[in-house]
């Protein structure tokens, strides 16, 4: 198979550490992944504003970079849930449905379509695992703690493979953590008060490291962390289970 790795622009200029460690764990799973150059922001930022109606040059340009691929992969849930419910073109919607149908966020293609059951990496730390929202609820990537219903994760599955990772239990396995994208920019106060409650859950158990599926969240987080003088990090999941974060 050959994947397009689509990386959402905030992981391209903030993070590019988890879009890199993406690429290696692709390819240490024997998979052909090929970067578009030209590939640009999603549009999601515009959509959550309200301005849906503005992304149509975003939409044509995405399908233009990625329609040929056998599946597209990003380390991101919410750009990923965008593309899924959103992407739309009237003058190509067999392609538009197409690039819908075959775009994954990181770990459920590693659990769904790779079906991988091992994964030779090793981070001896203690790790809080935020589950969010986008990926939660609209991609079920694990299990709402509010149903009644067995309990599945599919990030903490791909974790528990990872040797020596100690995952901490929270008082709140499924809590938000405030960013919500513009949310943050409209709602600053009650955004940070949510983040403020979500790491303090993870100190409480006494986390080393905060990691999840979306380096948004886990910026929104981190901006706490360095705030209140903490010494607890954040990390994208692709990079914990690449075996951790690279050093020279």
């Amino acid at each position: 198979m050959t994947v397009g790795l689509f990386i959402p622009c905030y992981v391209d200029q903030f993070y590019p550490g988890a879009a890199i460690a993406t690429l290696q764990l692709l390819e240490k799973l024997g998979v052909n992944v090929v970067y578009p150059q030209k590939q640009t922001c999603c549009g999601q930022p515009m959509a959550n504003s309200g301005f849906e109606h503005l992304t149509g040059g975003c939409n044509e340009l995405f399908i233009k970079n990625f329609a040929e691929f056998d599946y597209i992969v990003a380390p991101s849930g919410s750009c990923v849930l965008h593309i899924k419910d959103h992407i739309h073109d009237d003058s190509q919607p067999e392609k538009a449905a197409s690039v819908s149908h075959k775009i994954y966020e990181l770990t459920s293609f590693l659990t769904d379509v790779l079906k991988v059951k091992s994964l030779p990496a090793k981070f001896p730390h203690k790790v809080g695992v935020h589950q969010s929202c986008h990926g939660q609820r609209g991609l079920h990537l694990s299990q709402m703690s509010e149903l009644v219903e067995p309990y599945y994760s599919k990030p903490g599955s791909l974790l528990n493979m990872v040797e020596g990772i100690e995952i901490v239990p929270l008082n709140r396995v499924d809590e938000c953590c405030g960013f919500g994208g513009t949310f943050c920019v409209a709602e600053e106060a009650v955004s940070v008060k949510m983040g403020k409650d979500r790491v303090a859950d993870h100190l409480s158990h006494g986390a080393e490291y905060i990691t999840g599926v979306d380096m948004s969240c886990l910026m929104h987080m981190e901006g706490i962390l360095n705030r209140e003088g903490s010494k607890v990090k954040v990390l994208h999941i692709a990079e914990i289970l690449n075996g951790g974060p690279q050093t020279k």
